[in-house]
């Protein structure tokens, strides 16, 4: 896992998210006007062999391309680590900067696309053009992994290709997101998928996500992948 987080941050695949992410990185918000911006491609966080895998759809401008982390810096993630400490899943709720002290519990957080997009939308063809990555990650934690949270509909229409594609069969046609939506896939092993709102600043503030409504499909994807 640590060999694909390199190769990660290394990928220049899609040109315009290339130029978008060191744009930002070289222009700045001013109220990070003193600090060093990762500007790369952000790797996934969390153990190599957690259980539980949460995807969401890409780093935020200002928050993980900044940071280096996923969801760490922007509000998305505050939102989000606050909700996966309150049912036991981070050992704190907040999610700052490389080396706070943040650390998961049998969950690894990543998205289908790793480079920060414009107005946060990549395209089709750029989601298509970063889906190896998350395919191997996805391989890699393949031994463990019991379920997997997905955070918006880009990222579901993104992920259960990658699961088909590993072996879990997936309905046909495939099953429509949305919050709340449960699916038992078979395959390599029994796997449940999980749908939830984005942690996205629009979905929180205008309650269609509330913080119970995430601790809630947390809850239970930490029931069914954390057993012992």
């Amino acid at each position: 896992m640590a060999a694909l987080d390199a190769a990660v941050s290394e990928c220049r695949a899609c040109p315009r998210l290339v130029a978008w992410r060191e744009e930002v990185a070289a222009t700045k918000r001013a109220a990070y006007a003193g600090e060093e911006y990762w500007g790369r491609p952000v790797p996934g966080f969390g153990p190599a062999d957690a259980s539980l895998a949460i995807v969401g759809l890409a780093p935020a401008a200002h928050g993980g391309n900044r940071t280096g982390r996923m969801f760490t810096g922007d509000r998305s993630g505050d939102v989000l680590f606050q909700a996966m400490y309150d049912v036991g899943l981070a050992s704190q709720p907040t999610s700052t900067h490389l080396g706070d002290g943040l650390e998961l519990r049998g969950t690894r957080v990543t998205a289908p696309v790793h480079c920060a997009p414009p107005d946060n939308r990549p395209t089709p063809a750029e989601r298509n053009t970063c889906s190896p990555w998350l395919s191997r990650e996805l391989e890699l934690l393949r031994p463990r992994l019991r379920a997997v949270l997905v955070l918006g509909a880009f990222g579901w229409q993104a992920t259960l290709p990658v699961l088909a594609e590993a072996g879990w069969r997936v309905p046909v046609p495939r099953p429509k997101f949305g919050h709340g939506a449960e699916l038992v896939l078979h395959g390599p092993s029994k796997l449940r998928v999980f749908g939830s709102y984005h942690v996205s600043q629009r979905n929180t503030q205008t309650g269609k996500l509330t913080p119970a409504m995430l601790r809630d499909v947390l809850r239970r994807a930490a029931e069914v992948a954390l057993v012992d």
